[in-house]
């Protein structure tokens, strides 16, 4: 039977509304900005009531855009930024505080206090202790909000990621689900018994109660109605985090296959198949997803600050009038000019792992000016993913040829020639930028019966860039690199 089929991808920035047919073509798609809440200590926050009515106003002037019928919406696919943590009223549905940011740092505190544990959580989750990930979040409201204490006094404490927030609040309060791929991402989850630990719930100070019944990512999640818009409510039928959207939606479905995700920060995650293989070298291991009544496991680097690069040289130093303009500064800059930035502006992540980083601006010289400061943001993007792959190669065992990419800043030519060079292999730019949602809604449609796997995915298309770079100068341009992010590591706060 025929059909549509809705994403709704929900990200750092903003949510998309995407709507495919059943060829699984992307038709329309519509956004909705959300605010981005930062304090003067640097504390990142979004109002989760701001983003769920979002998500139906998105869909909503969707649909309406499209004039199809909504009758013949079948289903709902939904990828989410992930590790952000939302604490709630189960029954009442109403937050007990803003929404904590992945990007958030406030909960460093609570991990140093439990930093003799790092091994437990490590070989449990696969996961470096880190505020970066939801249970340092989830265990500061705890810590600091008078209501959600009282709520996990009544047993009706909900902690949840972001998808767990927007079924619960889909459905009217009746579910309260997550799937493997967001569980596998709260530092609560043991990835190889695919079970909440109550070790760890215990050691962040987190009631098992609170938190999600864990579901496959192709699972029949529930029905909604998206607030009544609907005349009949559809299933959601596919849920995955944002980056492991991505991971499906470029088909990197087999072993070694990896992938790149250019959003606001950047998640680069290798299929390594059904073992799991613990990270020596700085990286997470995580579930792609559990499809089909098995997991696949992936290596994973994740960096804060990658696409918020761009935003910060536009919005906040005023360098360039739109993303756009960094490529037409970076091809003007002098190509000789060595500046180098590392932008640790929240501190480091993978595969350093330095939460009180600070970023530096290294190497310029008298004849530095805007256009090369410019290429040198562009280029920290490409550095700080060189970095990590380097990182999965040595601990996956195999070198890696080609890198699947995907994200808004894929568009900029500049950046994705040298992330070519630097890598010295392939990189492959995705024909359609959102991964992440395309990935959710094709899950959904699989899982519906409207789209057939390997037909779907056997329309891919790519954009290939191949190395140019002489291989001196890529072995000095990553040396000045590296001596840029060593006095980052060094420097006492």
């Amino acid at each position: 039977m025929a059909g549509y089929v809705l994403g709704i991808d929900q990200s750092t920035q903003g949510t998309k509304a995407l709507l495919f047919d059943e060829n699984g073509t992307l038709l329309f798609r519509e956004d909705l900005l959300h605010r981005q809440i930062v304090n003067d200590k640097g504390w990142v926050e979004h109002d989760p009531e701001e983003i769920y009515q979002n998500v139906v106003q998105v869909a909503k002037n969707l649909l309406g855009k499209s004039g199809i019928d909504k009758a013949g919406i079948r289903t709902l696919g939904i990828s989410n930024q992930r590790e952000t943590a939302v604490a709630w009223d189960r029954a009442t549905g109403r937050p007990l505080s803003i929404a904590i940011v992945w990007q958030c740092a406030r909960a460093s505190g609570i991990c140093e206090a439990i930093k003799e544990q790092d091994d437990l959580i490590r070989d449990c989750t696969g996961l470096p202790l880190s505020p970066y990930f939801s249970a340092a979040k989830f265990a500061w409201i705890l810590q600091n909000v008078d209501a959600a204490r009282e709520c996990a006094r009544r047993e009706e404490l909900c902690c949840g990621t972001i998808d767990s927030w927007l079924i619960y609040k889909l459905t009217k309060g009746k579910v309260f689900k997550t799937d493997y791929s967001n569980a596998s991402r709260t530092q609560l989850f043991d990835i190889r018994k695919l079970t909440w630990n109550s070790e760890l719930c215990e050691l962040f100070g987190i009631p098992m109660s609170a938190l999600a019944e864990v579901c496959d990512s192709d699972s029949y999640f529930a029905e909604t109605d998206l607030d009544g818009y609907l005349k009949a409510p559809i299933p959601i039928c596919g849920v995955l985090g944002d980056s492991h959207g991505a991971l499906f939606g470029q088909g990197c479905h087999e072993p070694g296959m990896v992938k790149a995700t250019y959003g606001t920060g950047t998640s680069i995650m290798l299929n390594v198949g059904e073992e799991y293989i613990r990270s020596r070298h700085g990286l997470a291991a995580s579930l792609a997803w559990k499809i089909g009544g098995k997991v696949n496991y992936v290596l994973e680097g994740n960096i804060n600050y990658t696409g918020a690069v761009i935003s910060w040289m536009k919005d906040d130093m005023h360098l360039i009038a739109s993303p756009q303009e960094a490529e037409e500064q970076a091809c003007r800059a002098n190509p000789a000019d060595e500046a180098v930035l590392v932008p640790g502006f929240t501190g480091l992540s993978a595969p350093w792992w330095k939460d009180d980083a600070r970023a530096v601006l290294a190497g310029m010289s008298r004849l530095t000016g805007k256009a090369e400061v410019i290429k040198a943001g562009l280029e920290s993007i490409a550095y700080q993913i060189v970095d990590v792959l380097q990182a999965m190669t040595q601990d996956y065992g195999k070198s890696i040829v080609e890198l699947r990419v995907d994200g808004g800043a894929t568009r900029n030519g500049y950046l994705m020639q040298f992330q070519s060079d630097l890598l010295c292999a392939a990189v492959c730019v995705a024909e359609n930028e959102e991964l992440s949602g395309i990935g959710a809604a094709y899950l959904a449609g699989i899982t519906a019966g409207i789209y057939d796997k390997r037909e779907i995915f056997s329309r891919q298309s790519f954009t290939r860039f191949e190395n140019q770079m002489d291989e001196k100068v890529r072995v000095r341009r990553l040396r000045l690199w590296r001596k840029a992010v060593e006095m980052v590591l060094n420097e006492v706060p």
